[in-house]
C-alpha cells in the first residue's frame, strides 16, 4: 500500500544548452522570407527577359540570312518602326480604339458570364441548361459569329462587342460553374455554422474558395476577346470611321510597309505579356498566391 500512496520520484537531470557557433546564423524554416521571395522575382523577371532576348537574336540572324526586308523584316527595323509608331502617337490612337471597345465587351461578356454562374450552381436544372448550351458554344469560333453581328448590327462597334462578348462569355461560365462545384463540402458547412447564409455565404466562403478557376476564366476570356478584337479589325476594318491595331496591320500589308505589319503584331504581343504580368498576376499576388491556395 505504500507504494501506491507514495510512488517513484523519477531522478533530476539536466541537458546541455546547444548555443549556435559565433557567426553562425540559424538556418530558417518554413516559408521564404520576403527578401527571398522578392529576389526570386527578380529571377523570374531576368529569365523571361533572357529568353525574349534570345527570341530577338535568332530573329535576326534569320532576317538577315533571308535578305528580303520585304517578307521578313529584322528586329531592328520592327523594333524602328514600333518606336516610331509610339513616337508619332499613331500606335496610340489605334490602340485606344481597340480597348475602348475592348473594355466595353469584356465587361458585358464578365458580367453576362457570372449571370449563368448563379443560374448554373443555383438548381439542377439551370446547371443542365448552362453545361447544354457550354457544351454547344464554346467550341464555336467568335469570329464565325462576325457575319451575322454585321447583318443584325451593322458595320460598328455593337458587332465587335457581340463578337467580344461570346468569345468571353462560355469560357469564363465553363471555369466559373466548375470552380463553385469543387467547392469542399466542408467549408460550405463551416460557413453555415457561422451563420452564413444566401449572398453572405457567397461572397465570403464560395467565391474565394472558387477564386483560382475564377481567374483562370478571367485570363482565357481576355485572351479570346483580344485575339478575337484583331480579328475582327482584319476582317472588316474601321469601327465608326476609326480603326483599331488589327486596322493598322491591315493597313500597313496594303501599303506593303511589312516592318509596321510585324510592329503592330509586336505591340499585340507585348499588349497580351503586360497584361498577363502586370494584371493578372498581380491579382493573383494578393489573393490565391497570398491565401496559399496556389503556388
Amino acid at each position: 500500500m505504500n507504494g501506491f500512496r507514495d510512488p517513484p520520484i523519477r531522478p533530476e537531470y539536466e541537458l546541455a544548452l546547444a548555443v549556435p557557433q559565433a557567426g553562425l546564423a540559424p538556418q530558417p524554416t518554413g516559408q521564404p522570407t520576403t527578401l527571398r521571395q522578392a529576389a526570386l522575382s527578380g529571377l523570374s523577371w531576368l529569365r523571361k527577359a533572357g529568353m525574349l532576348l534570345v527570341l530577338a537574336i535568332l530573329w535576326e540572324v534569320l532576317a538577315r540570312w533571308y535578305d528580303n526586308d520585304l517578307l521578313l523584316p529584322t528586329a531592328l527595323q520592327t523594333a524602328r518602326a514600333l518606336v516610331d509608331g509610339l513616337a508619332s502617337g499613331e500606335l496610340f490612337g489605334y490602340i485606344a480604339v481597340s480597348f475602348a471597345v475592348l473594355t466595353q465587351g469584356y465587361l458585358m461578356g464578365v458580367a453576362g458570364a457570372f449571370l449563368l454562374t448563379w443560374l448554373a450552381v443555383s438548381n439542377r436544372v439551370g446547371r443542365e441548361l448552362i453545361e447544354t448550351l457550354t457544351s454547344m458554344f464554346n467550341p464555336l469560333p467568335a469570329i464565325a459569329l462576325l457575319p451575322l453581328a454585321l447583318l443584325w448590327f451593322g458595320l460598328g462597334k455593337g458587332s465587335l462587342i457581340m463578337v467580344l462578348m461570346h468569345s468571353v462569355l462560355w469560357p469564363l461560365t465553363l471555369n466559373a460553374s466548375a470552380g463553385f462545384r469543387a467547392v469542399p463540402e466542408t467549408l460550405r458547412m463551416a460557413g453555415r455554422n457561422y451563420g452564413l447564409g444566401g449572398l453572405r455565404l457567397v461572397l465570403q466562403i464560395l467565391i474565394p474558395a472558387a477564386l483560382p478557376a475564377i481567374l483562370s476564366g478571367l485570363k482565357i476570356g481576355w485572351a479570346f476577346a483580344w485575339r478575337t478584337l484583331i480579328a475582327a479589325e482584319l476582317v472588316f476594318g474601321t469601327t465608326s470611321g476609326q480603326g483599331g491595331l488589327g486596322w493598322f496591320i491591315f493597313q500597313s500589308r496594303n501599303e506593303l510597309f511589312t516592318d509596321k505589319v510585324f510592329a503592330g503584331l509586336a505591340a499585340v504581343i507585348i499588349i497580351g505579356l503586360a497584361v498577363e504580368n502586370i494584371v493578372f498576376q498581380s491579382l493573383a499576388r494578393v489573393t490565391v498566391r497570398r491565401w496559399g491556395m496556389e503556388r
